[in-house]
C-alpha cells in the first residue's frame, strides 16, 4: 500500500464559520480516502509582507508555511472574495512565498467561494500562474451564491454545486496522482 499524499489547504476567509470553512470540510469528505489534509489555520496571524526580510531572514512562522507548502504533495486554496479581489491574508502569505519555488509546478486546486467571485477568481488563478503551481480549468472551481448553497450545518443544498464539487475533487485527485507517478 502506498503512502496517501498529502495536502495543505489555505482557506482565505478570516471567518472561523464561513462558507468556505464549510465546502472545504464537504471537499474533505469526497478526498480523505486519498489523501492527508491539513488546513493551514494562521493565515491571520501571519506578519505583513516584508521584502527586505523575505529572501535572507523570514520569520519563524514564514518559514513553518513555506516548509508546509514545500513538503505538501498538493495545495488547495479555498477562499472567498473581498472588494472584487481576494482577501489580504490570502494575498499576504503568497506574497511571502514569492521569493521562493514552493509553489512551482505544486498540484494546485483553486476554489473561490462568494456572492459572486468573478474577479477575486481570475486575481487567484493570475496569481498562481504567476508563482508557476499547476493546475488546470478543471482544478479551479467558481461557487457563485455560495451562502445560499451551504446550510448552517455544512451541508450543500444545491445539487449543482454538489456536482461541481465532485467533479473538482476528481479532476484534483488525478492531477495529484499525475504529478507523482
Amino acid at each position: 500500500m502506498t503512502e496517501k499524499k498529502k495536502i495543505v489547504v489555505l482557506i482565505g476567509s478570516a471567518s472561523q464559520n464561513s462558507a468556505n470553512h464549510k465546502l472545504v470540510d464537504n471537499f474533505v469528505n469526497l478526498i480523505r480516502d486519498d489523501f492527508v489534509l491539513t488546513v493551514y489555520n494562521d493565515l491571520k496571524t501571519l506578519p505583513h509582507f516584508d521584502p527586505e526580510l523575505s529572501a535572507n531572514n523570514p520569520p519563524k512562522q514564514i518559514r513553518e508555511l513555506r516548509d508546509r507548502i514545500e513538503k505538501a504533495d498538493g495545495i488547495l486554496i479555498c477562499t472567498p472574495e473581498y472588494v472584487f479581489s481576494i482577501p489580504s491574508g490570502l494575498k499576504n502569505a503568497i506574497e511571502w512565498c514569492i521569493s521562493t519555488t514552493v509553489f512551482s509546478d505544486k498540484p494546485s486546486g483553486l476554489i473561490t467561494a462568494s456572492a459572486s467571485g468573478q474577479k477575486g477568481h481570475e486575481e487567484l488563478q493570475l496569481i498562481m500562474k504567476t508563482v508557476m503551481a499547476k493546475f488546470t480549468n478543471e482544478t479551479t472551481l467558481l461557487v457563485q451564491g455560495v451562502k445560499g448553497k451551504i446550510n448552517e450545518q455544512g451541508q450543500i443544498t444545491d445539487t449543482k454545486t454538489t456536482d461541481d464539487l465532485l467533479r473538482f475533487a476528481n479532476a484534483f485527485k488525478a492531477l495529484v496522482k499525475e504529478a507523482y507517478h
